[in-house]
């Protein structure tokens, strides 16, 4: 950035009450306008930070934003100087809004990197004074455009306005307070607001989160490895900070830790938390699951004694469908709202969820609301007023990093509660039936009903339950599909993740290359991910009813059509490890491809069934296998009915 940039920028920082209050009042070029994903009433959103019209910085990232005790909306980000990297010259920047969110101030500087990285900001207001705290958190930045080296050497902040934003305190190193000495590897508040609870004994306490890591190595001063190499990440922490003095002093409240054996490979990693009280007092805490081996990419806990404790350690959410990225939460009136992005490989399709039940249960993706179906990453949300919601989000059409915008919207934009969908029966857990979504009609198949899909919206999912991750296991996949297309992605069968790093097994037309595809990708360890893939010669878009199986067993992964065998070896590793893991069938789990014909009598094993089996299965009448549920039966749809349609 040039110097007479930043310090013109670093002089709004500093300037006089009365200066800066009259900048935010004076008139601003209009911000760029962007569109919904969806023409609809009660939602409009607009560009807040991005480089083009904010000058002296190439990207804008890490949005927090909070409603002052005036009503004012401040809106932090971290100016990134030089590039999008993580660890580079960052700043603090800020813009506030007097009219709820319509129009905004000038950028101003509210802590300045000089080179280092200044970032991480989460907002707290103490509504019985009216300060606003922000924490932050620091490190030795770089120019090379990578990632802080491990350890590296976070250390946490802390600024305050007491004038509703316009100034801002000197920072605080607050280390000695919430940084122990075993916290020597990475350290990070929020990034998202922070919380003052209303509720109970500790109402008045300000609480916000951390996530840290543990080192048990050391770095030496000359940069030689000593004896036994650098060490590396032993362990894993996510943490509330709380105070009882308006941010005067703070504490190391619930902590949960999870170590990370010498293999690399850990159960659980939360991090980026974010928290919301409820109406009963209770603390909803959300995070960001990196990458452990539990299944799933958010994690959550509560605590019921102000922040002291968790009421147990973070649990996966498996059915509730995301990127690995951070997430924000908020009340509204009795519903919660999650706001993060759907696609569960990518960072796209940012969508605001809802809870009815404190946050035990979330939408599912169907049930969302979609903000835009662009590329999107980091959130934060603010209540403005009564329904009206603040959402401030990262987004762009090329990457998610373009800009961060900021939109309003009200709860009736949102998706109204939606009543049960109509079911069809798992025989294996006949209680816990597949859902039918977009309107999927019984029609005539192979033995008796089998389901036709429109190509559009129709789709069977099974949520989630702890019979269908595959793991290391061998399986068999099995189902009859009919179908005329002659483009586009035919999803048949798909478990787990999408994209080329999620653990995944999937069956899929592919008409336009003129094949039948089925595929697996694992993860073994802390190795890389690795795929296999076995294609037919073609198509089989005539119309007519064909068997399709999946085997994997016996060091080799097989496609049977029509009860012939097509092999290629096999990839050693888990088929489900920390991905999303519920069984979609004729649709893919992020929503951007639908099946368009029928299919019939889908089953998965958790063993491979033999030659003689599958080759049975060809047969006219013929089921494979046996023709009842046995110990090794994964799911088994009929596909032949559907209850709880109109």
């Amino acid at each position: 950035m040039p110097s007479s940039v930043r310090a013109r920028l670093r002089t709004t920082a500093i300037a006089s009450v009365t200066t800066a209050a009259l900048l935010a009042l004076s008139p601003q070029p209009a911000p760029d306008r962007v569109q919904p994903a969806a023409e609809t009433t009660g939602f409009e959103q607009q560009v807040l930070f991005k480089a083009s019209q904010d000058p002296g910085y190439a990207c804008f990232r890490i949005p927090a934003v909070v409603k002052t005790t005036q009503g004012t909306l401040l809106a932090f980000a971290e100016g990134r100087v030089n590039d999008c990297s993580d660890a580079g010259d960052i700043d603090i920047v800020l813009k506030r809004s007097t009219d709820g969110g319509r129009t905004w101030s000038p950028l101003q500087v509210v802590n300045e990197g000089g080179g280092d990285t200044h970032g991480n900001p989460a907002p707290i207001v103490d509504r019985e004074t009216g300060r606003i705290v922000l924490a932050e958190t620091y490190n030795t930045g770089r120019t090379d455009g990578r990632n802080c080296d491990v350890p590296c050497d976070r250390t946490p902040h802390m600024q305050h306005s007491d004038d509703d934003g316009l100034t801002w305190s000197e920072p605080r190193d607050l280390s000695d307070e919430i940084l122990p000495d075993h916290w020597n590897s990475w350290y990070a508040t929020g990034p998202v607001h922070g919380i003052q609870l209303s509720r109970g004994r500790h109402a008045g306490r300000l609480v916000f989160g951390v996530n840290t890591e543990t080192w048990n190595g050391e770095r030496s001063e000359m940069g030689v490895p000593p004896a036994g190499g650098w060490g590396r990440v032993s362990a894993n922490h996510a943490a509330l900070i709380v105070s009882d003095d308006g941010g005067d002093s703070w504490r190391i409240g619930a902590t949960d830790s999870y170590p990370i054996p010498a293999g690399g490979t850990f159960r659980q990693k939360p991090s980026e938390i974010t928290m919301t009280e409820r109406a009963d007092g209770v603390i909803l805490i959300s995070g960001r699951e990196q990458d452990g081996t539990d299944l799933g990419h958010r994690t959550q806990t509560f605590s019921r004694d102000g922040g002291n404790s968790f009421t147990s350690p973070f649990r996966t959410q498996p059915d509730l469908y995301t990127p690995q990225v951070q997430g924000s939460t908020l009340r509204l009136g009795d519903r919660l709202l999650l706001a993060c992005p759907a696609d569960p490989d990518r960072r796209r399709t940012m969508m605001v969820r809802s809870s009815y039940d404190g946050g035990r249960t979330w939408d599912s993706v169907d049930r969302g609301t979609v903000v835009t179906t662009d590329w999107s990453g980091y959130s934060d949300m603010v209540g403005i007023s009564g329904d009206t919601v603040g959402l401030m989000y990262e987004g762009g059409a090329v990457d998610a990093r373009d800009e961060i915008r900021f939109a309003r919207f009200t709860e009736d934009w949102l998706q109204p509660r939606r009543g049960p969908d109509p079911k069809t029966t798992d025989l294996v857990s006949p209680t816990r039936p597949a859902a039918v979504l977009g309107g999927a009609r019984p029609t005539d198949g192979v033995f008796g009903r089998a389901m036709e899909f429109d190509g559009a919206d129709d789709a069977v999912r099974l949520p989630y339950h702890s019979e269908l991750p595959l793991g290391t296991k061998d399986f068999t996949a099995s189902l009859w599909f009919r179908y005329t297309a002659t483009s586009g992605e035919q999803p048949l069968l798909w478990m787990g993740g999408v994209g080329t790093t999620q653990p995944q097994v999937w069956l899929r037309g592919e008409p336009a290359s003129d094949r039948i595809q089925g595929l697996i990708t694992v993860r073994d360890g802390a190795s890389a991910p690795q795929s296999a893939s076995v294609r037919t010669s073609g198509a089989y878009n005539d119309g007519q009813w064909h068997h399709l199986a999946l085997r994997r067993g016996g060091g080799e992964l097989t496609l049977f059509i029509d009860g012939t065998p097509i092999s290629t070896a096999d990839v050693p590793g888990s088929v489900s490890r920390n991905s999303p893991f519920g069984a979609h069938i004729g649709q893919k789990p992020d929503s951007r491809a639908h099946f368009a014909g029928a299919i019939d009598d889908v089953r998965v094993y958790d063993r491979a069934l033999s030659d003689t089996e599958l080759t049975g299965v060809g047969s006219a009448g013929s089921t494979g296998g046996s023709s009842s549920v046995t110990r090794d039966t994964v799911l088994w749809l009929p596909m032949d009915r559907v209850r709880g349609s109109n």
